[in-house]
Formats: structure tokens, C-alpha cells, sequence
């Protein structure tokens, strides 16, 4: 009996313990740093929650209204958007990028008091042309600024200067937005911890190229798109040899790209598009094109390269996925060994000059997605390069070949085209014969264009291609400049 009390006694000492551990793991999971809402943090957030509309069309291809979940009498830490700092429960990031957002920043919103955000993004909504408020200048904690895509107006303010914490800066795609040189200057001199500046389209007209040398030298990412800045390029962007992402396109930028560009060694990205009195000379394209290894888009649209031999554009990086070089005034013979660049995905040489015919190299393009030769009126496309392209070119969902000569070409042969097709460009190319009724019923060309000019049809394939572009839910079809028969 002894034996049995004691035993019993050990087992509910047992239960005692298991009971007590597994209350302390429990109260220790649920009641270590509390991370309840302060309540003058959940008052601001409803605030300034109040101040706006909810307006489906005041973010673009948005359709979820983060404040929504923002009630009062809950833990607004918990609320959508919403992070607090788990032991004061203060408000320490606030993401209401595409949040449907409709009406008017004021300077004296309750969001201003919301001191200790480190990050902040309100990109995406509508604020209805408000000033970007000075206030913004007193959240001295925030590393990460994104107000971008969200209809402000005005003047930048100067008090930006004052976030020294910034890590990332965005401020894109407010066209009413403009920069002037003073507060760019103290931007640029206080913000040195900056790794990522975006100001595309944002007005800087009146700021000189040569001041974006005074930015933070561990920046990583510079997209200036669309600033109207002018004048020539600095001379010294190798200054800034941490760029990951350069992006100064649809600029008024004027002279040749400066040899100082090859210093970018760690360059990902570099677009210089819609630069249309910008140069780049053989000597610089050719350093650009040596040393920047890391290379995967290059986009030079428009800037002048008449100079350049095509033959050089073979020894871009091999990692390249992306080459925008259309009207660029490139002349002479495609390159023949094209196939080097073997991660193409989109290649747009468009609208220059080339000669002679497309070379069967481009059949080892196998992960092109679009493929565009339009406007090279002196181009031809022979038969069997243009089946070898065919053949192999199996995820092409983009092919524009628009005046490019392709009289010897069978019509038929284009029904092997990629069943993942989606846009198919013919204009003006000098094909002829039976009109290829199979091409319009793959169902995956539903955006196909093929502009098709002094066609001959009879009124039975009239009916076929007219039936086609109503399934499709096209307006017109022009099957013309190509002569077809039968």
C-alpha cells in the first residue's frame, strides 16, 4: 500500500510540474514584450484614417483598402500596414503603398505625430496634388521614404535634407513635383547613408548634372527618368562605383557618354533611352562593353550610335537578358554571332539601318520573349533562317518584323510560330501567295496584328479574317502592303 501511495504521490507530483512548465512556456509566448498599440499611436492611425476616402480609382490596379482593417477598440499593431515596436508598442512602420487612398495630406495630419517611423510608404494613392509637407522632415528615425505614384505637387522640400537616417528615397512618378537646385544641394550633402534615390519625373530642369556627384557614394540605385535634366553627362560617374541601377533616360542629355562609365563596374542595369542628342562614341561603347561584366539590360534608344560597328555589340556581358537599341542610326550588317548573348530575353534593334539578311545565329535565342527588327527597310528575312527562328524560338510571345523584306518567305512557314504568341507585327513585308489562315487561330494570339498592305483576298478568306478579329475582340485588321491570293 506503501508502494502505491508513494507511487501515486510521485505521479500527481508529476502532473504538478508538467502543469506548471507548461503554464510558464505558455505565459512566457503570450505575455513577454507585450506588443499592444499605445493608445495615442491607434488615435493618430484612426485620425488620420478619417481624413481620407476609400476610391477605387486612386490606385492603379489596386483593389485592397488597407485601412479597412483599422478599427477602434483593437490592437492596431495588428492592424493591416500597421508595425509597432514590440515593448512600447509605438508605431515604428506604416505600408499603405496601393491602399486606395483619396483626398488631401495636410501639414497638420495626425500622421505627423507618429515620431517613431522608420519606415514609411504611401506610394500608389491619391492625394489629390497636395504639397509634400515640411513636416516630413521631423521623423528623424526613418530609413526608408516612399512616396511615389501618388499625385503630390510642388516643391520638394528642403526639410527631406533632414532625414540623415535615409537608406531609401522615392519621390517617383509625382509629375507636379519639381526639385530645385538649392534643396537637391542639401538632398545630396546630408543624405549620405542613401543607397537607393528615385526622382523619375519629378521636374529637376533646373539642377546641373555635374551636382549628382555630390550624392551618397554608397548609392546602389539612381533612377532619374524623365527629370528634364540637361546638359552633358558628369564627367566622373565612376565617383559612384556601388551603382547597381543607373537610370537617366528621356533626359535632354547632350555630348557622348563619358568614358567614365566603365568604372561602373557593379552595374546590373543602365538605361540612357530617349537621350536623342547623347552619343556614344566606339571607344567609350566599347570600354562600357568590356567592363561592365554584370551587365543584364542596356537600353540606348535613340541616343546616336551611327558610329558604332555592329560586330561590337557580341561582346556585351553574356548575362545580358535585356538590349534596347532601337533608332539608334546603327548601320551595316546584323552581327553573325549574336548567339553569344544566349540569355536574351528582349532584343529591340528597330528603326535603324541594318543591311544584308538576318543571320541563323539568332535561332540560338532560345529565351527570347520579344524580338523586334521592325523599320530596317533594307533587311531581309530568308527562308531558312526564318524557319531555323521559328523552330527554336519556342517562348517568343513578341515578334515585329514591320517592313523587313520577306518576299521569298512562304507564308505558311508561320504557323509554326510559338503557340505562346501573343503579338505578331508583318507590316509592309513583301509577302505573297495564299493568305495563312491557321496563323490567326492559334489561341494565344489574341493581340496579333498584321498589317497586311494591297492584299488580294477572296471573300470567303475576307469572311475567315473578319470572323478572327471578332473573336479576338480587335477593332480592325489590316492585312495589307502584302500580296495574297486565293
Amino acid at each position: 500500500m506503501g508502494f502505491s501511495l508513494l507511487s501515486l504521490s510521485q505521479f500527481l507530483s508529476s502532473i504538478l510540474f508538467l502543469f506548471h512548465f507548461q503554464t510558464t512556456i505558455s505565459s512566457s509566448n503570450h505575455s513577454s514584450p507585450s506588443h499592444s498599440c499605445a493608445h495615442d499611436q491607434s488615435l493618430s492611425l484612426l485620425q488620420f484614417k478619417a481624413s481620407f476616402s476609400i476610391n477605387s480609382s486612386a490606385s492603379w490596379d489596386c483593389q485592397h483598402p488597407k485601412t479597412e482593417s483599422w478599427k477602434e477598440g483593437t490592437d492596431c499593431c495588428l492592424w493591416d500596414g500597421v508595425t509597432c515596436e514590440m515593448k512600447t508598442g509605438v508605431v515604428t512602420e506604416l505600408n499603405l503603398a496601393c491602399s486606395l487612398l483619396y483626398g488631401t495630406l495636410h501639414s497638420n495630419s495626425t500622421l505627423f505625430s507618429l515620431r517613431h517611423l522608420r519606415k514609411l510608404d504611401l506610394s500608389a494613392n491619391h492625394f489629390k496634388s497636395s504639397h509634400i509637407s515640411p513636416q516630413f522632415g521631423q521623423f528623424s528615425n526613418l530609413t526608408h521614404l516612399n512616396l511615389s505614384l501618388s499625385v503630390f505637387a510642388g516643391q520638394v522640400p528642403s526639410e527631406i535634407s533632414l532625414l540623415s537616417k535615409l537608406v531609401s528615397l522615392d519621390l517617383s512618378a509625382n509629375e507636379n513635383a519639381s526639385l530645385d537646385p538649392i534643396s537637391f544641394d542639401k538632398l545630396a550633402q546630408n543624405l549620405t547613408q542613401l543607397r537607393e534615390l528615385g526622382l523619375s519625373m519629378v521636374d529637376m530642369s533646373l539642377v546641373a548634372p555635374d551636382s549628382l556627384m555630390n550624392l551618397s557614394s554608397s548609392l546602389s540605385s539612381l533612377k532619374l527618368y524623365y527629370c528634364r535634366l540637361q546638359g552633358k553627362l558628369p564627367s566622373s560617374m565612376g565617383k559612384l562605383k556601388h551603382l547597381r541601377y543607373l537610370d537617366l533616360g528621356w533626359n535632354n542629355f547632350t555630348g557622348s557618354i563619358p568614358y567614365d562609365f566603365e568604372q561602373l563596374i557593379e552595374l546590373v542595369s543602365l538605361r540612357l533611352s530617349g537621350n536623342a542628342y547623347l552619343s556614344a562614341e566606339p571607344v567609350s561603347l566599347y570600354r562600357i562593353v568590356q567592363n561592365l561584366t554584370k551587365l543584364r539590360e542596356l537600353a540606348l534608344d535613340e541616343v546616336d550610335m551611327s558610329l558604332v560597328a555592329p560586330d561590337s555589340l557580341t561582346n556585351l556581358s553574356s548575362s545580358l537578358s535585356d538590349l534596347f537599341l532601337f533608332n539608334c542610326g546603327l548601320q551595316g550588317k546584323l552581327p553573325s554571332s549574336m548567339g553569344k548573348l544566349k540569355h536574351l530575353r528582349y532584343l529591340d534593334l528597330g528603326w535603324n539601318n541594318f543591311t544584308g539578311s538576318i543571320p541563323y545565329d539568332f535561332e540560338q535565342l532560345t529565351e527570347l520573349v520579344s524580338l523586334h527588327l521592325s523599320g530596317n527597310a533594307y533587311l531581309s528575312a530568308e527562308p531558312v533562317s526564318l524557319y531555323k527562328i521559328v523552330q527554336n524560338l519556342t517562348k517568343l510571345r513578341e515578334l515585329a518584323l514591320d517592313e523587313v523584306d520577306m518576299s521569298l518567305v512562304a507564308p505558311n512557314s508561320l504557323t509554326n510560330l510559338s503557340s505562346s504568341l501573343s503579338s505578331l507585327f508583318l507590316w509592309g513585308c513583301g509577302l505573297q501567295g495564299k493568305f495563312p489562315v491557321e496563323i490567326p487561330s492559334s489561341p494565344r494570339l489574341v493581340q496579333q496584328q498584321l498589317e497586311w498592305f494591297y492584299a488580294t483576298m477572296s471573300g470567303e478568306l475576307q469572311q475567315h479574317a473578319l470572323s478572327i478579329a471578332s473573336r479576338h475582340e480587335q477593332s480592325s485588321r489590316h492585312y495589307t502592303f502584302n500580296i495574297f491570293k486565293g
